[in-house]
């Protein structure tokens, strides 16, 4: 994918009209790839309309025959026929029209890869990446992938995740747009203001010790989190300008760097056939591009005393003398390898005390307000 700005990507696969002879041959050739298949809620949902109907049927059948022999009139007992008919009718057509656009969706999303120098994946079930909403809950897919190579890995995708709790179950929708990073750098997230409703959105929360505040009015737009003894490295990646970027074009959208990633979070589609958003995220993620160069250049200083022990522990006196090294370099001199140490290498997380105290008060609010 060339540098994605929003005027210089083809968006009429999106929305121009399809050959339905077309769709079918792509939706055939998904099946054969076996990259499309039922999702477990969609099993689900068919056992359980053939149980229902197994079980209703034979009474609604004698309901039925039960009316005609009681009323007398064959024509009373067939009007509640004819409107299960209807509905039985109406429920299959829907199906029809929801496959239908479904597999029509599909085939335009991965006419827009192709037309943009991209490739599209239907599906990926528990897709390997490091950010925070891939870990959780179960039932675990990315969907609608469309990812790009040049200059650099550029993954656009829908994320659902379902979360058990008791007998209920609730599934969480995010999209999301994954940059491969050139090093490791630590584990930073940016919490946008802009898109939070009563308190973060996020499904992680971090520790405030953590909380690094920047200058100008970043910190209206953002909470930035990072390790602690990262503060002098977070200012290093996030400089003024780079500040800008995010501030410019990923406002509404949560960041999260982890190891060699770049993550940009919603809770709206991301891979959708709204030109709109495409020239949204496109510009988004151009601007951002070409300020990670300068990212390569950081070095994790505290993998010096890592290294310098091990030089230290390869020429301590003792060893065979075939074993010691001739001399030991100045610490000064050692160009610390990529890598995080492991201090930096993830957020420490608070618990989740503090929601549940804050939903408490409001129910105890809410009473006493009642009472009094």
């Amino acid at each position: 994918m060339t540098s994605p700005q929003p005027t210089t990507f083809d968006a009429r696969p999106l929305t121009d009209p399809v050959d339905p002879a077309a769709v079918r041959a792509f939706s055939a050739e998904l099946r054969a790839r076996q990259t499309v298949g039922a999702s477990a809620s969609t099993i689900i949902g068919i056992v359980a309309v053939v149980i229902a109907g197994v079980v209703m049927l034979p009474i609604f059948v004698t309901l039925v025959l039960s009316l005609a022999s009681t009323t007398g009139s064959p024509v009373s007992a067939a009007i509640p026929l004819v409107l299960v008919g209807v509905v039985l009718v109406g429920i299959v057509v829907m199906i029809w029209f929801g496959v239908r656009n479904a597999q029509a969706t599909r085939y335009r999303l991965s006419r827009f890869a192709q037309a943009n120098g991209m490739s599209y994946e239907a599906k990926i079930a528990d897709p390997p990446l490091p950010g925070m909403i891939f870990s959780l809950g179960r039932s675990r897919q990315a969907t609608d992938l469309i990812r790009g190579t040049r200059p650099r890995f550029v993954e656009f995708g829908n994320y659902q995740y379902t979360v058990q709790s008791g007998k209920s179950s609730t599934t969480y929708r995010w999209g999301y747009v994954a940059v491969k990073l050139d090093v490791p750098l630590p584990n930073i997230v940016l919490d946008a203001t802009g898109n939070n409703g009563f308190g973060s959105n996020l499904p992680a929360s971090f520790e405030k010790e953590q909380r690094l505040s920047l200058e100008g009015d970043f910190d209206q737009h953002f909470t930035l989190y990072c390790p602690e003894g990262y503060e002098r490295d977070a200012l290093y990646l996030f400089t003024p300008d780079i500040m800008a970027r995010f501030i410019d074009n990923a406002a509404q959208l949560d960041v999260e760097i982890v190891d060699d990633w770049l993550f940009l979070y919603t809770q709206r589609k991301v891979s959708t056939l709204d030109p709109a958003t495409w020239a949204w995220l496109f510009g988004a993620v151009g601007a951002l591009l070409t300020k990670f160069d300068q990212w390569a250049r950081w070095r994790d200083e505290r993998l010096l005393a890592e290294n310098a022990d091990a030089v230290a522990s390869a020429s301590a006196p003792g060893l065979p003398a075939a074993a010691q090294l001739p001399f030991a370099p100045p610490v000064g001199l050692l160009t610390p390898p990529p890598g995080v140490a492991p201090q930096g290498r993830r957020l420490k997380r608070s618990g989740t005390w503090l929601p549940i105290v804050i939903v408490i008060g409001f129910v105890v609010f809410w009473f006493w307000s009642r009472l009094n």
